[in-house]
């Protein structure tokens, strides 16, 4: 009886030491928590999308491409998909913890990009009186030998989001495109 004692002692002793060295360091933990460095786009427009949907918000949206317009009242039915180029301009990359520069006022947040290379060249983020959101700007722009593109994303909360981009093709040529969408 003894003998059995102890090794059901030595068993759930070796099983709570197991339990006690798995729950350890957070640094080896697979799902440590990653503090942000910057404002959180992806968060933010993520949080805005499922407002946006249970609002059941209509817009009227323009689509200009090389200065013809094409405008229509519609009903958007997934605004994560419409705000995807917003959300995407998210700059809480670990690689790029130390690759913006950050300038704040009372009213304004703005992070300017320090290496030539990042997509998203500026955020800039200007608030109510309240303190609240009310504008964001983002510029991106990619340039190599094939191709250079500027875009700007202008979302002004509960107005309209704006989406501008030129884009100049090595053997295409010139274009220029925008997505307006406006609040009814």
């Amino acid at each position: 009886m003894m003998r059995r004692l102890n090794k059901s002692f030595v068993f759930g002793a070796t099983a709570f030491l197991l339990a006690l060295w798995g729950c350890g360091s957070p640094n080896n933990a697979p799902h440590a928590v990653q503090v942000q460095s910057y404002f959180s786009l992806a968060d933010y427009f993520a949080n805005e999308a499922n407002r946006l949907q249970q609002r059941n918000t209509h817009i009227v949206k323009t689509v200009t491409k090389n200065g013809e317009d094409e405008r229509k009242k519609i009903k958007i039915s997934d605004w994560k998909k419409e705000l995807a180029l917003f959300i995407d301009a998210d700059i809480n990359k670990p690689a790029w913890r130390n690759s913006y520069r950050v300038d704040s006022t009372e009213s304004s947040v703005t992070y300017t990009s320090t290496d030539s290379t990042l997509r998203t060249k500026e955020i800039h983020i200007s608030k109510s009186d309240s303190d609240a959101i009310s504008h964001i700007r983002i510029i991106n722009q990619v340039s190599n030998a094939l191709y250079e593109t500027d875009e700007q994303l202008d979302y002004y909360v509960d107005s309209l989001y704006r989406i501008t981009k030129t884009q100049h093709v090595q053997i295409i040529g010139k274009s220029h495109y925008s997505v307006t969408g406006e609040w009814l």
